[in-house]
């Protein structure tokens, strides 16, 4: 099983459309085999899912994302797991344990105006718990 972070300085990146890196974990036996950082080249929304599918991940953790983008993850069989926040190695070994605390509903509406967003760590709240999409 191969799982993708949205990731910077690790941490879980809170914007998937604007996401520079993912961090990219192999998994074997229920156990991080190996892990390494992918950068994104300049793809950002939709066109991640297909950096994604290149990639041959299996599923991803992020913080917020669009409608479109989910979608795009949903086609290329992706599973999502949103609206989590926090070090990007200990998501994952959550995940691994199915300890991980993600909203399955995660939606992100980033366009409020311009070159403004409201995803992530603002005033203390994180995308999938209150901030996004509920403006």
């Amino acid at each position: 099983m191969r799982i993708a972070v949205t990731y910077e300085n690790g941490e879980i990146y809170q914007h998937f459309g604007h996401t520079a890196q993912f961090k990219v974990y192999d998994v074997e036996g229920n156990q991080v085999v190996s892990a390494r950082v992918v950068d994104t080249n300049g793809q950002g929304h939709g066109a991640l899912a297909g950096v994604l599918s290149g990639l041959q991940a299996d599923a991803l953790i992020c913080g917020g994302i669009g409608g479109g983008a989910r979608m795009a993850l949903e086609e290329a069989g992706i599973r999502l797991y949103g609206g989590v926040s926090g070090d990007a190695d200990e998501a994952v070994a959550a995940l691994l344990e199915n300890k991980l605390s993600y909203n399955p509903d995660v939606q992100c509406s980033h366009h409020h105006g311009e070159g403004e967003h409201h995803c992530g760590s603002h005033g203390g709240h994180t995308c999938g718990h209150g901030s996004c999409g509920q403006h």
